[in-house]
C-alpha cells in the first residue's frame, strides 16, 4: 500500500506554496502529512513537488529520521505542475508505476493541506484494500481525503486527468465507496491563511 501525498501548487489563494507551509507550532504541513500517511500504513510514501520544489524536498529531508522507513519515501518533482492538479496527479501516478518491484496494490492519496489527516484516518481508509478497491473518506456527509485508489484503475484514471481536476470526476463515475471519517477528524483543507 503505497502513499501519495500532493504538494506541487503554488498555493496562489494561500499566498505561498503550502509545500513550505508550517502550523501555529512551526510543524510543516508536508512533513506532518507525509508522516500521517506512513504511519497509517503506506508504504513506500511518494510525495510530489512543484512550486518551491527544492526547498521542500530539503524539509523533507531534514525531517527524515522522523520517518521508520526514511529509505521508503520518495520525491517526485512534476515538472508540469503549473498546469494544475491533473499534472501533478499525473505525476504521482507515474512514480508509483516506475518501480516495477514495488508490489503496490493501491495507493493513499493525500492533498498537503488537511491540518487534522491522522494516521487512523489512512489506517481505516487502507484496510482490507486490493487492485479493485475505490475508496473515499467522507466527513459530515461530504467528501474529503484519503482517497484510496486500487492499481486497477491508476492508468484509466490517467488518462481521464485533465486541467486543474484531479479525480472526483473519475471517482463519481466509478461509484467511490464512501468510508464514514467524522470520529476522526473534519478533513477540512485550509485554502487561505488564518486572519486574525
Amino acid at each position: 500500500m503505497a502513499g501519495l501525498v500532493l504538494a506541487a501548487g503554488a498555493g496562489s489563494r494561500y499566498g505561498m506554496p503550502k509545500a513550505l507551509a508550517v502550523d501555529a507550532d512551526g510543524e510543516s504541513w508536508l512533513v506532518r502529512a507525509a508522516l500521517a500517511v506512513a504511519a497509517g500504513g503506506c508504504d513506500p510514501v511518494l510525495v510530489v513537488l512543484g512550486a518551491g520544489g527544492a526547498e521542500a524536498e530539503s524539509l523533507l529531508r531534514a525531517a527524515a529520521g522522523r520517518f521508520a522507513r526514511p529509505e521508503r519515501l520518495r520525491v517526485v518533482h512534476a515538472e508540469h505542475w503549473a498546469d494544475g492538479l491533473s499534472a501533478s496527479l499525473g505525476a504521482g501516478l507515474a512514480g508509483l508505476q516506475e518501480k516495477e518491484d514495488d508490489p503496490v496494490v493501491a495507493v493513499a492519496l493525500v492533498p498537503v493541506d488537511v491540518p487534522d489527516l491522522t494516521a487512523a484516518t489512512v489506517r481505516r481508509l487502507i484496510d482490507g484494500a486490493t487492485p479493485h478497491t475505490l475508496r473515499q473518506a467522507h466527513f459530515a456527509g461530504r467528501p474529503g481525503h484519503p482517497v484510496v485508489i486500487g492499481r486497477e484503475h491508476w492508468a484509466p484514471l490517467g488518462r481521464s486527468l485533465t486541467g486543474d481536476t484531479g479525480a472526483r470526476p473519475y471517482l463519481v463515475a466509478h461509484k467511490v465507496t464512501v468510508v464514514p471519517c467524522d470520529d476522526l477528524g473534519t478533513g477540512l483543507d485550509v485554502d487561505e491563511p488564518a486572519t486574525d
